[in-house]
Formats: structure tokens, sequence, C-alpha cells
């Protein structure tokens, strides 16, 4: 009699780089005895909200949240997001200085995306802002208002960074390229995280079986691809063959010394300006 496979909830985004990642996992292409993975696809600010009740044994999470959950969740080396002289645009109708901003009022995705985080350094201060899903943001800037709330320009992430252009908007600053600029180093978004309480041969193979589903993503690009476009929203290949690639890649695979920099360096002047209540020191699956 076999033993009951150990389940591994898993949470990430439903975009395209994401299912492009987790593509061998979700469609059984790798063995993963004896676990069992659960996958559940929720917007990115959701997964973070729900990681402070460790709802999910393997969850994406943005790199500004996991500043709060550092008792709850260990970071992967693998399966992150790295803006590299690229990340989360701030975009309007017509184009300002960035100063314009820092007295506009801003969709944005969520107040525990590392992309509100990014656009908060930027700015260098708070600012109006109102949350709005995502794959919303573009619309609500296009119109003007959401929900009743006036809306001056957006922050947007996922595939609005290929597409805000379509609908006539203006880039106002992208937060990586400016990252890049102040620090040399690639601007980290998100990571995954396995909960701690899982012990370390549990988080061991977790972390093995994501690495080995998104190199055999990157091994077999045209099926994983294939099944990403289900979740391109619109991508026609092409465009969702460039997307997976910012944010699918060698940084994927290994953040390596680099990527551990750029995310110490990031939590450290999200704390020294106030947004990060306490100095937080990533903490990796070894």
């Amino acid at each position: 009699m076999k033993d009951t496979p150990l389940k591994i909830r898993v949470g990430h985004s439903p975009d395209a780089d994401d299912a492009f990642m987790f593509y061998a996992l979700a469609r059984g292409r790798i063995n993963t005895e004896p676990y069992q993975f659960q996958h559940e696809l929720v917007d990115i600010e959701t997964l973070n909200r729900r990681a402070f009740r460790g709802e999910l044994e393997l969850t994406a999470l943005s790199l500004h949240a996991y500043a709060h959950l550092t008792d709850h969740y260990l970071l992967c080396t693998c399966g992150a997001s790295m803006g590299d002289r690229y990340g989360p645009m701030l975009v309007a109708r017509t184009k300002q200085p960035l100063e314009a901003y820092r007295r506009a009022t801003i969709a944005v995705p969520g107040t525990l995306t590392t992309a509100y985080l990014a656009l908060r350094l930027c700015l260098g201060m708070e600012f109006r802002q109102v949350v709005v899903p995502f794959d919303r943001i573009l619309d609500a800037v296009v119109a003007g208002v959401y929900e009743g709330q006036p809306i001056d320009a957006g922050l947007i992430i996922h595939e609005g960074q290929l597409t805000y252009a379509e609908q006539n908007l203006e880039l106002i600053v992208d937060t990586g390229q400016w990252w890049y600029e102040q620090t040399g180093l690639p601007l980290p978004l998100g990571a995954n995280g396995v909960r701690k309480n899982l012990g370390q041969p549990v988080i061991a193979n977790v972390q093995r079986l994501l690495h080995a589903s998104i190199e055999y993503g990157l091994q077999h690009r045209r099926e994983a691809l294939e099944y990403a476009l289900e979740f391109g929203r619109g991508l026609d290949p092409a465009k969702a063959d460039e997307f997976v690639a910012m944010y699918v890649n060698d940084w994927t695979l290994d953040i390596g010394p680099r990527g551990r920099q750029a995310i110490t360096e990031l939590l450290a002047r999200g704390h020294a300006a106030g947004v990060i209540p306490k100095l937080v020191v990533p903490e990796f699956v070894t």
C-alpha cells in the first residue's frame, strides 16, 4: 500500500510568467513523489495577505510583503522575478515631470506589492493611492476614475508593461530602470516563499522540485509557452514570449549572490525610507 502523498499547496499569480514557471508541476511533466502539488491561482496582493495566515506551503510573495513574513517563510533561491533594468511602470494619460505625481492619485495593485514599495522609494514620499486589481489599472487610468474615485496615473505590473501604449498611455517612470540607476542592481520584485514549519528535508525537496519545474519549462519552451498563453490576457505569442523572457530566465533558476544583494538592499532601503517597519535580513533556503 502506497503512503498518502504529502500535499503541497502552491499559490501563484494567474499570469504568463508564473504559469510558465509552474507548467511542469501543474501538468505532471516531472515526478513529484511523494508530494502532491495543489495549485491555487490568485493575484499577488491576495497571496501576500494570505501569507500572513500561513495558508500555503509554497507561495509567490512580493519582496515587500516578505519583510512582514519572516517568521513564517524562507525565500527560495529559485523562482524569483527580477527586473533587470525594467520593472513596474508608472503610466498616465499625459506626460508630466515625475515630481508632479507626488500630488497625484495613483492606482496601485496593492500596498504590499514590491511595485508599491519601489514607487514609494522613487517618489521619495507617500502619495495618494487607490488599490485597483492589477488587470483593471490600465482601464482605470484611461477612464480617469475607478469606483467613483479619481485616478491620475497607474502603477502597472505583469503584461501591462508591454501593452500600455496600445491604450495611448504615457510612460512616466520605469521603476526597474530607476532602481538600476540608483544601485546598479536588478530590482527584485517577487520570490517564492516556503513555509518554515515544514522542516528542512521537505523544504529542500520543495525547492528542488520548483527548480526542476522552471528548468523543464526553459528546456521545453514551446510547450510551456502554449500553456502560459492561457494566462496571457490577450497577449499574442510573440509578446507572451517576450514577457516570459523578462521574468523567467537565469535569474529565476538561481538568484545568485547579486540577486541576494539586491533583495537585501531593497529591504534596507525600504526600512530607511520608513515603508518597512523593521530592518529585515532575508533568509534563504539552504
